[in-house]
């Protein structure tokens, strides 16, 4: 199976949640998802056997857009699918993958510490990176973050 032909598939597993695909560049393909449908999606995946997990990123919108998109980065070969989920900035939160991959339980932690994204059904809240003294409420990732 050529590249384009694990793309299709990848896209065929997520249609019934994609309200959108983009394809912006070669190998790759973004689809966006609610997240309520995150779980399902990648359901989807894990029982096809399609892929890996190989990160979880954020993007914080800013204040005005009032999101943060969160990208969920899976990859079979050298083909890429993108699942993005945009999640209020004000209540963020998203469901935890580590009942379906448990490695994502590292890059949850890190979302969670960094950009102030409620995981929900995350075991481990352990910090990763900030000090045990870090200020409540302040995420380094965050456009408005005051790190003085």
């Amino acid at each position: 199976m050529n590249t384009n032909d694990t793309l299709n598939q990848a896209q065929a597993l997520v249609r019934a949640w994609a309200s959108d695909c983009m394809t912006p560049e070669l190998n790759r393909v973004d689809v966006r998802i609610a997240a309520t449908d995150l779980l399902a999606a990648v359901h989807a995946l894990t029982d096809a056997h399609w892929g890996y997990l190989a990160g979880i990123t954020g993007l914080d919108l800013g204040a005005d857009a009032g999101q943060i998109e969160v990208l969920y980065h899976f990859c079979a070969g050298a083909a890429v699918l993108t699942l993005r989920v945009l999640i209020d900035r004000t209540h963020p939160v998203i469901p935890s993958l580590c009942g379906l991959l448990p490695p994502a339980t590292f890059y949850e932690r890190e979302l969670r510490e960094m950009l102030g994204v409620e995981i929900t059904g995350l075991t481990n809240t352990d910090r990763l990176f900030l000090p045990d003294n870090w200020r409540d409420g302040v995420y380094p990732l965050r456009k408005d973050a005051v790190l003085d």
